[in-house]
């Protein structure tokens, strides 16, 4: 597909059809399988909900793969430095208008706006969002996962935000670190050629504008729902670093299942690798046709939200003052 015709695609904030681009793309991770290991300690103990699923009977997976190539085009062509740059830019801006809402307000608005949008089931945002967490909490993990499992899409509100994304090419799909060159290990790494910075001098080689071993917290990841929850997230909760792993990398596949960019990884940066891969089953095989009364699990996960965001309504933004600096990789 030419630059060109990328570049043409209309701009679509429908919530529908955000959900059912999201859920395609899933259906892709799904067939392609879990190669991690998780080991027996804790949060990262194997998962168990999920022993007795048929994974590759999930989605419907030869419906959805012409139109996840569809997507890959456009967010392979225009996730650029630059653009992540100006993203953070406008996230971090103070004239941009920014609600503030609790966590679960922000959850009923997501769930309005993408209703029945499963190509599958008629399974809305917020019934995801407790299958996740109570397949989590039905395994006995910490408090603290149920909670991520619950809120970890919640960035997709991005779509809706002003100044927070340009379509749902900057919103879902596997994410990847711009500045330095696209691995071919990332999913369909052939369409990265209409990439203007796959030419780049700099940005094109390896390490591009980053060093080896710099970490994790050092990589501009593409922005999307995870980053930008991320960035919502670290500086108004008490969630523990591995939380804060598996909400930023979930969509990581490149590195937390196929083993690239590893050679940016410094010490403890294995623990969040360890984070992101006890989390990925949950995500990934939680959604069932298994409808969650929501009236009755309510009032234990507001309990949750308050035990870890002690300021209970949420600024979604980060004030210039807490910013970090991405140019100064540059």
């Amino acid at each position: 597909m030419s630059s060109a015709s990328v570049d043409a695609m209309p701009v679509c904030r429908d919530g529908l059809a955000l959900e059912a681009i999201s859920d395609a793309v899933d259906t892709v991770n799904i067939l392609k399988g879990i190669s991690a290991k998780n080991e027996e300690i804790d949060y990262d103990a194997e998962s168990r909900f999920d022993a007795g699923k048929d994974k590759s009977t999930f989605r419907r997976y030869n419906e959805a793969c012409e139109r996840v190539k569809n997507f890959y085009a456009e967010q392979h062509a225009k996730q650029t430095l630059a653009h992540n740059l100006n993203a953070r830019e406008r996230f971090y801006s103070p004239s941009r208008k920014r609600p503030e809402m609790s966590v679960w307000e922000a959850i009923e608005m997501l769930n309005a706006l993408t209703d029945n949008s499963d190509p599958d089931t008629e399974m809305t945002q917020i019934q995801h969002a407790l299958q996740t967490a109570e397949a989590i909490r039905r395994d006995g993990k910490p408090r603290w996962m149920q909670l991520t499992g619950l809120i970890h899409d919640l960035g997709k509100l991005m779509l809706f935000l002003d100044g927070c994304s340009e379509g749902q090419w900057d919103v879902v799909g596997d994410t990847f670190p711009v500045g330095c060159r696209f691995d071919e290990r990332c999913i369909y790494p052939e369409l990265f050629k209409a990439n203007p910075d796959s030419q780049h001098p700099v940005y094109s080689t390896k390490y591009g504008i980053y060093e080896p071993g710099c970490g994790l917290d050092k990589l501009i990841m593409s922005w999307g729902h995870d980053e930008y929850l991320y960035l919502v997230v670290k500086d108004q909760s008490t969630l523990p670093r591995e939380a804060l792993a598996m909400i930023r990398f979930h969509s990581f596949y490149p590195w937390h299942r196929e083993g690239a960019y590893r050679e940016f990884m410094a010490e403890g940066d294995e623990e969040l690798l360890r984070a992101v891969r006890a989390f990925n089953p949950y995500d990934l095989y939680s959604k069932t046709d298994d409808v969650k009364n929501v009236e009755e699990l309510k009032p234990y996960y507001l309990e949750l939200i308050d035990e870890f965001f002690p300021q209970k309504i949420i600024k979604w933004f980060i004030s210039p003052d807490q910013s970090p600096n991405p140019l100064k990789f540059r």
